[in-house]
This record gives structure tokens, C-alpha cells and sequence, in this order.
């Protein structure tokens, strides 16, 4: 990160946001979602990619894409490609070009990719990719290693000052045992949530007050430094981190979950756009993750639990626009078929702003970002066979938007698989809305997706 960019960052911190808020904007949006449940299917047709000719995906009429950034292909710095594309966001932009970085979801222990000496872990087998994108082509330009030696990096968030939080979905240690025949071979603790740096490889250090538990996604305030994080399991939290010096995370801070102390028979399982009055609660022992005696991976979950916190069902994708957290439930609601939620930080309070009631209309709901006019992108990972993406409009209209349609028979790299039931991951915009990057985790691939983008979200058919 450049001091000017922290400058910069510390400047709109002390600064108060201005223009109209999400909770004007969206004043109707949870009760126009319960009032129709039904979902506008758009016309999806195969369109076929400007890089390989494949039509690997379905798009509304007038969109375009290029995929980019697969699994194996030689990135500049010689090392091949890693798998498991997951979380992702566009961190630096200028005139010609877009940068991205992208989490690759590696599972238990393995040699680290890249150079050793900037492991976190010899033996730890995830990290983060470097992207340098044409905006204007699409075309990767370059990528590198930027962050190594960690374990299940799943999803994580932008920072306001141009770098990358990466969160790993684990708590691991040397200690444990895997099932056979998985051999541990971990030389450090794995749980945390580290800085990764776009611009270069360098040896990461895990954020321990941020927690160890089994981190999703996180997002960071730009008023106030505020970091809110997600905790992805049937037991999960919705967290903050508020550092000691803002836009200096490493430095420490406080870590808190939260509560609804009003409420405290609350039940996760809500009605659209019903609204609770929140709080937080301090988690002591942010590096506990276990409780005493045990190895349950619940040690922070339950320090917050015991103080009345409130659990969710698998908190997974989070994300901050116009001073309104979203986050997504994977399998909240009452059918489990997913729940998006939204925190008003300045109101303290907590919306339920969409349930689904029928996994035919939307299913898991994972990753989620927000597009620059305020529709949420929602990425599904579920055990059905065709995976989707969706958008929830400023209307309260859920419109579907792509089908992942990666059918291979060798055409490209050798792969020979049906991969429609492969999970969307890390949506992510340019500042200008013109342009979403999309990952398919498996076999691995990310897309640059351009088209009418304002008139398909503003249109109500």
C-alpha cells in the first residue's frame, strides 16, 4: 500500500459520506421482494467466448465475454496457474487497465506455490493471484503471485487503500489429524485473515485479533476503518474488527460479534424486510479457536454466544456500499435455500432483505457483491447440477442472469468434464459498472463480462 493511498483513505475517514444513502434508496426493497417471490427469468442464450470460441456460459442478449487466468496456464512469474478460483475484486484501476486479485481455495496441506521464502507455510497450499486486465480487450496483460503457504483461501474483501484481505476457511494447526490417507504436514496455524499487497510477493502475516475461526468474506467501512467480517458454518457469526489505527490493520484492534439484545428469542428464520434494532458484543480471546479442552474450531463462535450473540446459517458472501453491509446466509431461511441480509451501521440495525422459499428460484446464495447502481450480484453454490447467478435489483426484483454452461471435450487445455454444477465465485465490478469479473471455481477459470448492463438491471421484464 502507497502512503499516498493511506493518506488518502485516513483523509475519508475523518470525512462524513454524503449523497443518498442504501437506506433511502432501497427504502421498499425488502417488501417488494416478499410481495413476489417469482423470479424474472431472462432469455439466456449460449454466448460464445472471445478467447477460446467455447460458449461456456449463458447471457442475457448483447452480452459479451472473454475468459481468462485458467488453471494451469504459465502466469509472467513462470508458475503455473493454481485451481480452486474463489473470492476476488477489482483493486486498482486506471485509463488502460484493471487489476484484480484473486483467492484460490486449496484444501488441508501441500507444497506452497510461488517462492518458498515468501511463504506464509511451506506446507500450506493456498493464496492469492495477481491479475493486470485490458480494459478495453479484456486480454490478461500479466499475473504473478501475490500472496502464499495458506489453506482454503475462500472468499475476503477489498481495502479502501488498494490491497486485498484473504480469509481462510479453516482452523488448523500442526496438531491435528486428517482422515486417512490425508497426512498433515502443517508447519504453522491456519484460521486467520492476512493482507495481501497486488503489487508484489511478500511474506504474509496473519491479522490474529481479526480472530480464528472459519472466515468468508469480509468488508471494510471507508468512513471509519471498520472491518465486518463472516463466518462460514452452520453455527456462524457476523462480526467487526475495529482496529486501533484505522487503515493499519496489523497493528490490532477489538473484535466483536453480533447481538440482539432486544430480541432475545430471535430466530434467523425472518420475514422480508422485517428490521431489528442491533449491538455487539466483545470477543476477550480473539485467538481462541477452540474452546478450553476441546478441539470444536467454536472457541470465538462461543465466547460471542455466551453473551447473547446471534448465529446465522452459514454467513458467507459480505459487502459494503453507500454505509450498508450485505451479507448472505448459504443456507438461512426457512426451506434453506438462502437469505440476504443487510446491516445499517449508522442506524444500527439489521434488515432481512430477501428469503428464498423455493431453491427453483434461488439456491444457496454464496459470494455477493454490489454493482455501482445497487443491484446485489448473488454467485449460487449448491448441490444442483446447474449453477446460476442472479441479481437482486434496487426494485426487489431477483433477475437471473447467467448459467454456467462449461461443457468440455477437449477443446481447450485437455479438459474433458461437464462442469455446469461448478460453483460462480468472486463477482466484482469496475468502478464504472461497464465490466463484472466472474471466477468458475472448478476446472478454474475467471470471466470479464461486458454489456447493457444499466438498461438489463433497470428493466422490470
Amino acid at each position: 500500500m502507497s502512503q499516498t493511498n493511506r493518506r488518502q483513505f485516513l483523509k475519508h475517514s475523518l470525512a462524513s459520506a454524503s449523497g443518498i444513502s442504501l437506506a433511502q434508496m432501497f427504502s421498499c426493497f425488502g417488501f417488494a421482494a416478499q410481495k413476489n417471490q417469482a423470479r424474472i427469468d431472462s432469455s439466456l442464450q449460449p454466448v460464445t467466448d472471445d478467447f477460446t470460441g467455447l460458449p461456456l456460459l449463458k447471457l442475457p442478449e448483447g452480452f459479451t465475454y472473454r475468459s481468462f487466468g485458467w488453471t494451469g496456464e504459465k502466469m509472467s512469474d513462470g508458475i503455473k496457474t493454481p485451481g480452486a478460483h474463489d473470492g476476488m475484486a477489482v483493486v486498482k484501476e486506471d485509463e488502460s487497465t484493471i487489476t484484480l486479485i484473486r483467492n484460490h481455495e486449496l484444501s488441508y496441506s501441500g507444497k506452497a506455490f510461488g517462492n518458498p521464502e515468501y511463504a506464509y507455510d511451506a506446507q500450506g497450499p493456498a493464496g492469492c493471484t495477481t491479475l493486470v486486465v485490458d480494459r478495453k480487450s479484456g486480454e490478461l496483460l500479466k499475473s504473478y503471485v501475490s500472496l502464499s503457504g495458506t489453506s482454503r483461501n475462500c472468499a475476503g474483501g477489498p481495502t479502501p487503500w488498494g490491497t486485498w484481505l484473504t480469509c481462510e476457511e479453516t482452523i488448523s494447526s500442526p496438531q491435528d489429524l486428517f482422515v486417512a490417507p490425508r497426512i498433515n504436514t502443517f508447519q504453522q496455524t491456519h484460521g486467520w485473515v492476512f493482507e495481501a499487497n497486488p503489487d508484489q510477493n511478500s511474506r504474509p502475516e496473519p491479522i490474529k485479533d481479526m480472530g480464528c475461526f472459519w472466515h468468508e468474506a469480509v468488508a471494510v467501512d471507508a468512513k471509519t476503518g471498520i472491518v465486518y467480517l463472516t463466518e462460514d458454518r452452520k453455527t456462524g457469526g457476523f462480526y467487526r474488527y475495529l482496529p486501533s489505527t484505522p487503515g493499519k490493520l496489523a497493528e490490532g484492534g477489538e473484535l466483536q460479534m453480533l447481538s440482539l439484545t432486544a430480541h432475545p428469542d430471535f430466530d434467523a428464520n425472518q420475514v422480508d424486510g422485517q428490521i431489528f434494532d442491533t449491538s455487539w458484543v466483545t470477543i476477550d480471546k480473539p485467538h481462541q479457536g477452540h474452546s478450553p479442552g476441546t478441539r470444536d474450531t467454536l472457541g470465538v463462535y462461543k465466547q460471542g454466544t455466551a453473551q447473547k450473540a446471534v448465529t446465522f446459517d452459514r454467513v458467507e458472501g459480505c459487502f459494503i456500499q453507500e454505509r450498508a453491509v450485505y451479507f448472505s446466509c448459504t443456507e438461512g431461511g426457512r426451506e434453506g435455500c438462502g437469505q440476504i441480509w443487510r446491516y445499517l451501521p449508522d442506524e444500527e440495525q439489521l434488515e432481512l432483505v430477501y428469503e428464498s422459499k423455493d431453491p427453483k428460484i434461488l439456491n444457496m446464495p454464496d459470494n455477493i457483491a454490489v454493482h455501482p447502481n445497487g443491484a446485489v450480484a448473488i454467485c449460487e453454490d449448491s448441490n444442483a447440477k446447474l449453477q446460476r447467478m442472479h441479481f437482486l435489483t434496487k426494485q426487489g426484483q431477483l433477475k437471473r442472469f447467467a448459467d454456467n454452461n462449461m461443457i468440455l471435450n477437449g477443446e481447450h487445455m485437455g479438459l474433458k468434464k461437464d462442469y455446469r454444477k461448478q460453483e460462480w465465485a468472486g463477482a466484482t465490478f469496475s468502478a464504472d459498472g461497464q465490466i463484472m469479473f466472474v471466477n468458475i471455481q472448478t476446472p478454474g477459470v475467471t470471466f470479464a463480462i461486458r454489456g447493457p448492463w444499466q438498461d438489463w438491471l433497470n428493466s422490470v421484464s
